[in-house]
C-alpha cells in the first residue's frame, strides 16, 4: 500500500462526434474559401505581370515561383480589380519588409503630434538605485 494518495485523473469533456464534425466542416470551408480567393487573384497577377519582384528585381521561375507573393498596395485583400492595379508581385522577403514598414507607419500616425510624445511617461526603473545603494553602505 502506498503512502501517497492516488492521483485523480481529470478528463476534459469530450465533444460529441456531431460537434467535432461541424467544427471540421467550418474550418475546411474557411480554408477552401481562402485558397480559392488567393488562387484567383494570384493566377491573374502571375498572368498580368512578369515573374519578377517589384522591389529587388529577383526573377522567379519553376519551383521558386511559390516564393513570389501578390502584395495588395492598399493592404485590402478584398480589393482585387481585374486590371491588377492594386497588386504588385514581391518576393517573400520584400513582402514581409513592406508589411513591417506599413505597421511602423501606422504606429507613427498614432503619435503624429510631437506634444503627445512629450507627455508620455518615461519608464526609468533604476532612477533611485544610486541613492538606495548609498544609503545601504
Amino acid at each position: 500500500m502506498s503512502r501517497f494518495p492516488k492521483k485523480k485523473s481529470v478528463i476534459a469533456p469530450k465533444r460529441s462526434d456531431t460537434d467535432q464534425g461541424k467544427l471540421n466542416d467550418v474550418i475546411a470551408a474557411a480554408k477552401r474559401h481562402q485558397e480559392h480567393r488567393e488562387t484567383t487573384y494570384r493566377e491573374r497577377a502571375l498572368k498580368l505581370f512578369p515573374s519578377i519582384c517589384a522591389r529587388c528585381g529577383q526573377q522567379f521561375s519553376g519551383k521558386k515561383l511559390k516564393d513570389l507573393t501578390v502584395h495588395h498596395k492598399d493592404h485590402n485583400h478584398d480589393n482585387n480589380p481585374p486590371d491588377g492595379s492594386n497588386w504588385e508581385l514581391l518576393c517573400t522577403y520584400c513582402h514581409d519588409k513592406e508589411h513591417a514598414r506599413y505597421l511602423e507607419d501606422q504606429r507613427a500616425e498614432d503619435f503624429e503630434d510631437a506634444t503627445e510624445l512629450e507627455t508620455l511617461p518615461i519608464n526609468t526603473p533604476f532612477e533611485g538605485l544610486a541613492s538606495f545603494l548609498k544609503d545601504k553602505k
